[in-house]
């Protein structure tokens, strides 16, 4: 994955805040902009407070039934990061907050956080050199595929067991 765009996208933002702060305060007045973002700041914080009791509680009851709370896992990362960018003074750095504090908005940023960090994953396990025991979807071990074969040897209960293991998976479209 290519790292050219970090420099020019955090050298950025500030300069598009910059000029934000400008426009709107050309246009509406600069006492007018000062409380549109403390105002912003207050709004921000009072509804991270209340996402993130709810993530909370979302957390807790996952690990309370005793399954994975990956969603829940993200909402809480997602709702930090939204509070976090509310609190510094900005109308775009607001507006990125406040899309990830929404609970309309925010099953969108899940599923593009999802999305790059599944890239990166992937990304770093090609790199890995176990990579190739990692199942692809096009590769061997995915559904519909040839199997993977596995040669040795099987210890069991004192008695050796020699010969070839050959994992095929089925289809689950194809189940009836």
């Amino acid at each position: 994955m290519s790292r050219t765009w970090l420099l020019p996208g955090l050298l950025l933002f500030p300069v598009v805040e910059i000029v934000l702060l400008i426009l709107v305060g050309q246009a509406i007045g600069g006492g007018l902009t000062v409380v549109l973002l403390l105002a912003g700041a207050l709004v921000g914080a009072s509804l991270m407070r209340k996402e993130g009791r709810r993530a909370w509680a979302a957390l807790q009851g996952a690990a309370q039934s005793g399954r994975m709370p990956d969603r829940e896992l993200g909402d809480s990362a997602m709702v930090m990061a939204g509070g976090a960018l509310l609190v510094i003074p900005g109308f775009l750095s607001d507006l990125v907050g406040i899309f990830l504090l929404l609970p309309v908005t925010r099953p969108i940023a899940r599923r593009g956080l999802a999305w790059f960090v599944g890239r990166r994953v992937d990304a770093m396990a090609a790199r890995s050199p176990y990579g190739p025991l990692f199942d692809r979807a096009d590769g061997p071990g995915a559904p519909g595929g040839a199997g993977r074969v596995v040669h040795g040897e099987v210890i069991q209960d004192d008695e050796v067991i020699e010969g070839q293991i050959v994992v095929q998976r089925r289809d689950p479209r194809q189940d009836p």
